[in-house]
């Protein structure tokens, strides 16, 4: 068998991040960016550090912000062949501050965007073993939608699996299509990941462990729970993986749990076991957390090795 792809179909933007908390987007303050970003982009990025063979689809505009989405991913080592370039609109931007509590606000800017146009996809699917991985943050716009969706069916008609990173927020929750695309990629994916709002969100009004439930009542072999600061849960069919937080400083978690999913898919498509798979998952949420930007933080086999390394040498001297 060839080795697998991680693909991925999504909206591809560059971030400005508010170098103050608190401002809410609506005070005069310093900016740094553009910063490369995207769920889409930041789980492939991370899982091509990894070496995890990858290849992304999205639209990008003919201008700086594109540039710079193509040269980073491509250093990371990131097929970019399937990225559609266009010279009559403009690469998608967010704007993004954060308050002391660690919620953000945001002015995201997709629609009438390249953002929105990925191109042709399934001509272009590379043919080997597939993975496809798909955010919920990519449900809300309907061509991406439509164009997700189509792929999902396309990659399990050759064999292939899909993984799907829950991203629920208020935007997801204000369009009915959007939850119905959801729950369908949920039913049609082997690996779910979700922190604590996306259940809260999906399945209001239940305990968190009847919201765990009914989740892997959709199907999926492998649970992961991305609990920030505070480590992973992983379920894996009778066997649970608990994984304390890392003592890293939390600088920006904008890009962490999309790290810890292209972490997790790397490991595990080559041939991994899921604990090893999510061990090192969650030591590189911890290390993306210590950067300003969404994929500033993403880290290599090397970078994670060392931070393990370094706490279980803690552990022997406690």
């Amino acid at each position: 068998m060839s080795a697998t792809t991680i693909i991925s179909v999504g909206e591809l933007r560059v971030e400005f991040v508010s170098q103050a908390t608190g401002c809410g987007l609506s005070e005069l303050t310093a900016y740094s960016g553009p910063y490369p970003g995207g769920a889409a982009a930041i789980s492939l990025d991370q899982a091509a550090r990894m070496g995890a063979q990858t290849k992304i689809f999205g639209g990008i505009g003919e201008d700086g912000f594109g540039c710079a989405l193509v040269e980073r991913l491509a250093e990371s080592g990131v097929d970019t062949s399937g990225l559609a370039l266009h010279g009559d609109k403009a690469t998608g931007v967010a704007f993004v501050s954060e308050f002391d509590d660690a919620s953000r606000s945001r002015i995201v800017h997709v629609n009438n965007t390249a953002a929105e146009w990925a191109g042709t996809v399934v001509p272009a699917l590379p043919s080997t073993d597939l993975l496809l991985h798909v955010s919920g943050a990519s449900l809300v716009n309907a061509r991406l939608r439509a164009l997700i969706l189509t792929v999902c069916d396309e990659v399990l008609a050759r064999g292939g699996r899909i993984s799907c990173d829950l991203d629920v927020g208020p935007e997801l929750m204000a369009a009915p299509k959007a939850v119905e695309a959801l729950h369908k990629v949920m039913a049609l994916s082997s690996i779910l990941f979700f922190g604590f709002r996306d259940l809260a969100l999906l399945y209001p009004g239940k305990s968190e462990e009847d919201a765990v439930a009914a989740l892997r009542s959709s199907g999926a072999d492998i649970v992961a729970r991305k609990c920030g600061a505070d480590g992973a849960v992983v379920l894996h069919g009778d066997a649970r993986y608990d994984f304390a937080g890392h003592d890293a400083d939390n600088i920006d978690p904008s890009g962490a749990g999309e790290s810890f999913c292209g972490t997790f898919l790397a490991m595990f498509t080559q041939g991994h076991s899921v604990e090893m798979a999510a061990r090192y998952a969650n030591a590189a949420g911890a290390l993306a957390a210590a950067k300003r930007g969404p994929m500033e933080g993403n880290s290599s086999l090397e970078e994670l090795d060392a931070l393990l390394s370094g706490q279980q040498m803690e552990r022997m001297r406690a």
